[in-house]
């Protein structure tokens, strides 16, 4: 889920009269749950003969379903994984990262096997309190004969509410910088003319450039270790009270939109 959430202005450089003005992205935003857009590749997931697979997971990951820690390598938000079998219809999953827990789900499906749900709690890229919420799952595709009811192809149909800290972010361009923070401590300062800054606050993401696309859209692209892994186009409505945000996950070959309201 989680992870990661993250402008066309007049040219401060070349309008100094106007560059105290307000921007079109300047201010804090906070998404709309009810208009996310959701991916529509589905996630794969198998639950069987003790082992429990994630194939759509980057990389994959393959581990034993008994309740235990087990380490699993190339992911920056954790380093472990529990996955407990609660029930026939229910699965826990415990995250870790140097041995402290940073994320938990649990998903239960539904007695005809067509949907589940999953409450989670994830602090993997948080330095305050973690994000909290739910999601509704719908099965595409069902999984092989004799596995755990949590098995087969899901996509997520909706999400439920979630925690404040998980839907705003703040913007502020100043002297042609942009510069953004969201109150789980994720934060840049960037060139708005493609230059790559740091991005901080996140394991996931090393860098991040943004680039202008007309006065009221901007697009970011993020980096991890030099590869590009998600691309941000946002873009402000005419009266200023709304943004889109189309995410490319660049990472997992999906895309989802959002819409944010100016606060």
């Amino acid at each position: 889920m989680n992870k990661s959430l993250s402008a066309g202005l007049c040219l401060l450089l070349l309008c100094p009269v106007s560059a105290m003005a307000e921007g079109p992205f300047d201010g804090t935003w906070k998404v709309d749950m009810s208009k996310v857009q959701m991916p529509k590749k589905p996630d794969v997931l198998v639950l069987k003969d003790g082992m429990y697979d994630c194939t759509t997971c980057v990389p994959p990951i393959s581990v034993k379903a008994d309740g235990q820690d087990h380490p699993v390598t190339g992911h920056p938000y954790y380093d472990a994984m529990a996955v407990q079998i609660v029930d026939a219809h229910t699965v826990k999953e415990t995250d870790k990262k140097g041995g402290k827990v940073v994320a938990t789900s649990t998903t239960t499906v539904a007695p005809d096997g067509k949907s589940a749900r999953v409450e989670f709690s994830d602090s993997s890229n948080s330095s305050g309190a973690p994000v909290t919420g739910s999601a509704e799952l719908k099965q595409v595709a069902a999984g092989p004969a004799g596995s755990h009811a949590l098995s087969g192809s899901w996509i997520t149909a909706t999400m439920g509410e979630m925690s404040d800290n998980a839907t705003q972010i703040t913007f502020k361009e100043e002297g042609g910088m942009m510069s953004m923070s969201s109150p789980t401590g994720q934060s840049y300062q960037a060139k708005m003319d493609g230059t790559e800054a740091p991005y901080k606050g996140d394991p996931g993401i090393s860098t991040v450039t943004v680039k202008k696309a007309g006065r009221n859209s901007m697009v970011e692209t993020d980096k991890r270790d030099g590869k590009v892994i998600a691309v941000l186009t946002s873009t402000v409505s005419a009266d200023g009270k709304t943004m889109h945000v189309l995410f490319d996950d660049k990472l997992r070959n999906r895309t989802m939109s959002f819409e944010a309201e100016k606060q």
